[in-house]
């Protein structure tokens, strides 16, 4: 087949005027993606507002024997989230491979919707923790939006639109935990504003709760009335003639209408779609995601535990701006930083480069905790103290450094999964496996992170085992990974479903 690409392009050189509709990048089609995007906000606005006052929340719970157990709580708040969404991720991808995307994604956003709103009136552990499950439930559908978003790209725009995901993804994150910082407990942080709100007094949790239902209505509305069915789910049959004269396109190039994913009306078995490559980079990206979530769920803890036990003594709004500044970085990696990296370098090397950054950041972030105490001890937090300053200036060096390897991390591996589903139809099942991967591991890792925390601080042990444990181990994870990374063939940078089948087309021809 590539003999006969050379030839074909050597014969049609005068033909040039074709070649720069090869290499131009389809306008990207805004009118789909602006309402996926949308719906793709909810989910991590909705999850991560509780961070900044998930410590605050557990110690109002007074469940807690000493505030060293409360990183054991908040874990199991983290777990049930994860046991919702992996006991019925896979339903829904393999769901909106037969009904269709959209209908998934607009009853994932209704849930999501009522449960952020019920989430905000909790007064007991055991309340947060069934509503905290039941989002999980409803935000399952991650993977069908990734599917929904590969059907509309085309290989020339892929990486930019696959990237648009990810970057929703990280900017909700951050725009949640700023809301989460910013405005709980309003009637005491804003007493102005909302100092005879009783509502606010009694449950001061609701009203960064209700600031992300209104972002999951906005969604709904959006996916209501803007998002158009992405999945053919009865496409016309060609004939043998027209796959033949749709084979140099393929083979050679593409144009604006040739879609990502190739057209397939049956779905491939499970068992020839779990080739070893992609269970290999499927268990590499588990493993990565257990070493991600680690580290980002010990972060909320770790910045408001005392700086006597190895943390930064960081209040919830504090958090909340750690966290939300990334915000401004993300955009700009996402859409400019990545595509370009990608394109230079492939997907798979971004993948080395980004888990690289996620190392260094998790060998450094424990070592902050020495500035803390010594502030602590100097009281120079009030002073804002060159010190202070300095510390400040550190935490979101890294955090900046967290935010770029989790946009390269997430969006290449993203794209490699992408990039090896055979056809359209399989694209449901590829993602959500993805996704079942990863949300078992967010069922271990928090419980693995918080337990560990605890014990690491209760007991005077020497380094490593102290304060620096979990994220050492966490950067020790990450570093098998990166090891493993580099048995990966280039081939998962190229995009398998739109490679052609020459076989059954020259057994057509010589007829």
């Amino acid at each position: 087949m590539r003999r006969s690409n050379t030839a074909r392009s050597q014969c049609d050189e005068p033909a040039d005027p074709e070649e720069p509709v090869v290499t131009k990048e389809t306008p990207i089609p805004w009118k789909q993606v602006i309402p996926l995007v949308a719906m793709r906000l909810a989910e991590p606005i909705n999850l991560n507002l509780i961070l900044p006052f998930l410590y605050k929340m557990i110690e109002d719970f007074d469940i807690a024997d000493s505030p060293k157990d409360i990183s054991y709580y908040s874990s199991m708040l983290f777990m049930s989230f994860s046991i919702g969404q992996t006991m019925i991720i896979v339903y829904w991808g393999r769901l909106s491979d037969r009904i269709g995307r959209r209908p998934v994604l607009i009853a994932g956003l209704v849930g999501i919707l009522a449960v952020s709103i019920l989430f905000g009136f909790t007064k007991s552990f055991a309340m947060a923790i069934v509503l905290r499950f039941a989002t999980g439930v409803f935000a399952g559908n991650g993977s069908v939006m990734k599917s929904a978003m590969a059907e509309i790209a085309d290989d020339t725009n892929r990486s930019r639109m696959m990237a648009l995901l990810p970057l929703s993804w990280n900017f909700g994150s951050m725009v949640g935990s700023g809301i989460g910082g910013v405005f709980y407990n309003p009637a005491e942080q804003f007493p102005g504003l909302f100092g005879n709100f009783k509502l606010f007094i009694y449950f001061p949790y609701l009203l960064p709760c209700l600031m992300g239902s209104t972002v999951a209505a906005y969604g709904l509305a959006a996916g209501f009335f803007n998002f158009k069915e992405t999945l053919i789910l009865q496409p016309t049959q060609p004939t043998h003639e027209e796959a033949a004269s749709e084979l140099p396109v393929a083979a050679g190039g593409s144009t604006e209408a040739t879609p990502l994913l190739a057209q397939s009306t049956k779905p491939s078995s499970m068992r020839s779609l779990l080739t070893p490559l992609v269970v290999r980079v499927m268990v590499t990206n588990a493993i990565m995601c257990f070493a991600y979530v680690m580290c980002d769920q010990l972060y909320p803890i770790f910045a408001a535990t005392d700086p006597r036990d190895g943390g930064l003594g960081l209040d919830p709004r504090s958090i909340g701006i750690s966290l939300g500044v990334e915000g401004i970085v993300v955009i700009y990696l996402q859409l400019v930083v990545y595509p370009r990296w990608e394109r230079k370098y492939g997907a798979l090397d971004c993948y080395r480069r980004g888990l690289a950054f996620a190392i260094s950041y998790a060998v450094c972030m424990p070592f902050l905790s020495i500035v803390a105490a010594h502030l602590q001890t100097s009281a120079s937090t009030l002073s804002m103290s060159y010190e202070y300053i300095g510390m400040w200036v550190i935490l979101m060096s890294l955090m900046t450094m967290r935010i770029t390897s989790s946009v390269m991390s997430y969006t290449s591996i993203n794209l490699m999964i992408t990039n090896m589903a055979p056809s359209r139809a399989d694209l449901g099942f590829m993602n959500s496996t993805q996704q079942l991967g990863m949300s078992i591991m967010r069922i271990f890792a928090p419980a693995i992170s918080g337990t560990l925390w605890s014990w690491s601080i209760k007991h005077s042990l020497p380094f490593p085992f102290n304060s620096h444990f979990v994220w050492l181990l966490s950067a020790l994870l990450l570093c098998i990974v990166l090891w493993q990374s580099y048995s990966v063939p280039d081939s998962v940078n190229k995009f398998a479903a739109d490679q052609p089948k020459p076989i059954a087309i020259t057994e057509e021809s010589d007829d």
